[in-house]
Formats: structure tokens, sequence, C-alpha cells
């Protein structure tokens, strides 16, 4: 009923915790834990998307109340971090970024329980949903496999992505994972090249995620701080040498979250890439431009339409370009029908830049003030390559 994370293969605890459990039994820093496995999933036959709330509402078996009761007492009953492992999520043709819950700073066998069932429910959010169709995905043999690992109170996470064919990619800012992931914050960038020379680009980071006991709290960065690296050019080479470990483990190039906590560089996840990256961002554009981060190949032209949040998603036309604060998870149907997307934060390796790459909109990332300088109805052109915005008639 639960395996231990070292054991974990995909085929019967899914991509995210196949892959860690590689990475462990390959001897790379891994957070320990345990999984759910998808036959726990199946023996409870869930079956169709009316299923959700019902998932909700079930009392987990007795049993499975047992062992995970058994595995968190092996662990020392620390905060963890439940998470999920779909089948056909973290695999080479499908990231599923972001589609499905997980949970940071849980404590106690009834919370990391209701957690389990909420990881099984997201499998049939619309965002999921949607997204499985928009990516030509299987709706068939659904199951989800549950990891749970030690929480690290990391005081720098982010996001790598290694390709043999450029330089490694490497996004760093301060607190817990989900500020880079989610694009709350728009992270300090990092080039590694093979040789070990390093170019970065420093952001503004005005946020920060961090556990305070069984809460996460969001709070702003000190002054002195928003402007200061997040690692240094040392570190983001020690980043890179471990992501090409990574690469060489598990055959390919990895998108890979990472923290440092304790003063250690941490693995908490590797999967495929599934898109390529756009460039690395050259200097501003021309006068009458905007200039962010370039977040997912071509050049669109549509209408802005500014969207600050779900209330404004039946504001949006199919080939308009979403002009937004940041996206999450939850905005992927949105995603589906626009011609291309703007955040305000966020860098290239969040989950909203991977998934527009996988549906081939372009995305320019990381525009302060684009809600403002934007406006609502205007025809504009996007260059997700180069990471320009031009008004028409500019």
């Amino acid at each position: 009923m639960i395996v231990p994370l070292g054991s974990a293969e995909a085929d019967t605890c899914g991509g995210k915790a196949g892959a860690l459990g590689a990475l462990l039994r390959a001897g790379l820093p891994v957070p320990d834990g345990f999984v759910v496995p998808f036959a726990v999933y199946r023996d409870l036959r869930f079956e169709g998307y009316a299923v959700r709330r019902a998932i909700e509402a079930r009392p987990l078996p007795a049993g499975l109340i047992d062992a995970l009761g058994r595995a968190l007492g092996e662990l020392g009953d620390p905060p963890v971090a439940v998470r999920s492992s779909a089948a056909h999520e973290d695999t080479g043709l499908t990231s599923a970024a972001g589609q499905h819950d997980s949970f940071l700073a849980v404590r106690g066998v009834g919370a990391v329980g209701d957690a389990v069932r909420a990881c099984w429910a997201s499998l049939f959010t619309s965002r999921a949903i949607d997204y499985r169709g928009a990516s030509g995905g299987s709706f068939d043999d659904l199951a989800m496999a549950v990891l749970v690992q030690r929480h690290l109170d990391a005081e720098v996470s982010g996001v790598m992505f290694t390709d043999p064919r450029d330089a490694i990619r490497i996004e760093a800012s301060w607190g817990l994972g989900p500020s880079v992931v989610g694009g709350t914050v728009t992270p300090d960038a990092y080039r590694v090249t093979e040789k070990g020379g390093v170019t970065h680009q420093i952001a503004h980071k005005r946020t920060r995620l961090d556990r305070r006991g069984g809460q996460l709290v969001l709070t702003d960065v000190p002054t002195g701080d928003r402007d200061r690296p997040a690692i240094d050019d040392a570190t983001a080479v020690r980043l890179a040498e471990l992501g090409k470990e990574v690469a060489a483990v598990r055959g390919g190039p990895q998108d890979i979250e990472w923290a440092i906590a304790g003063g250690r560089t941490w693995i908490l996840q590797a999967r495929p890439v599934t898109a390529a990256l756009p460039a690395w961002p050259s200097p501003a554009g021309r006068p009458g431009t905007l200039t962010g981060t370039p977040g997912s190949h071509g050049i669109v032209t549509g209408t802005a339409r500014i969207i600050h949040g779900p209330r404004d998603f039946p504001r949006a036309h199919p080939g308009d370009i979403i002009v937004c604060p940041f996206t999450d998870p939850a905005w992927t149907p949105l995603l589906r029908i626009a011609g291309g997307v703007v955040t305000e934060t966020g860098g290239v390796l969040s989950h909203a830049a991977i998934v527009a790459r996988e549906h081939g909109i372009p995305a320019v990332l990381g525009v302060p003030n684009a809600t403002g300088s934007l406006h609502d109805g205007t025809t504009i052109t996007i260059d997700g390559t180069t990471g320009t915005i031009t008004a028409a008639g500019t």
C-alpha cells in the first residue's frame, strides 16, 4: 500500500515519483519520502469526471490511514510535501506542469490523508481536464499516485533546464519554490556555459513564500535583498554540474526544480524538457517597445485583453493576447484559446511558460506594469522569441 521513494518506478508510481526514485538510487540529493501508488487509487474504483466531489468527501480506508501513519513515523513525523504523481505526468510528451495539486508544510496523518485525497481529486479539475484535451493526452486509465516527502524550508529555490545543445539555464529567488514555478515573482536568471562561464540578469524580487509553523506565508523581501542576487556565480556553476548529473541519470535534457536549505542543495523534481526555450534575453528593443523575458517562441498580432483574474475570463475571445499580472495553473483553459500571453512577473521556466510553449503560443514574461502600459482592446504585436511588445502605430 506504501512504496518507499527509493523503490518508486514510473509505471506504478507516476513520472514524478519514478524520476525522483531513480535519482535517489543514483545517490543524488533528493528528500526522503514514500509514495501512495496507482494501485491504491484504482482499488478505490474512482471512475469518470463526476467523481471529484465524491473523492473529496469519501473517507480514506482505515488500512491506508494506518499505513500513512507508519510511514510518517519512520520519517520522524516532520512537516511534509504532498505532491501529485499522475499517470501521463512528467513524460517526454507532456509535462502537466502545475495542472495537479500539491501541498507544502503538511503535518500529521489526518492532514496528510486529506492532502492525498485532494491530489486524487485534482485529476478532475477543469484545468487538468482541459490540459489533457489540449495536449492530446489519454482520457483512459486515469490514475494518481501521491508522493510524500520531507518539507524543506528553502532559503533559495528555483528551476533549471539542461540541454546539451545549449548552456544550462537557471532561475532563482528567495524562499519556497512556488513563487518561481507559479510565476508570482520574476526570478534572477543565469546562463552557465559548458566551460563554466556565467551570465546573469538580476531581477527585483519583491516577495517570498516561507513556512511559518503549519502555514505558508507570503511576505515582502527586505529592501536590501530585493536586488541582491539570490545565488552567486559559483553556486550557479555547482547547480549546473548537478543538473548534468541529473540529465545523465535520466538520459536526456531535464526540467529540474531545486532548493537550497540549511546550506545544502536538493533536487525536488526532474522531468523531460518538452519544448525548447527561447534564446537568452537580448538588450532592450527599439523605442516604442516594451521588453520582457522571452517565454515562448513565435510572433503574433492580436487584441490586448487585460485580465486580472478568473472573473475576467469571460472577456477573453479566441486569438486575444492575454495581458495579466501573472498566471497560475487555473488559467490553463484560457491559454488554450489565447493567441499569446504577456505577464508582469514570472520567468521562462515557470509553469505558465512551459504550458505556453507546449500549446505553441508566444509569451513574454516579467514586463513591469504591463497591465497599465498596454490598453484593453488595442492591437499589439508580441514576439516571444525576442521578448518584445509593440502597440499598433508605434
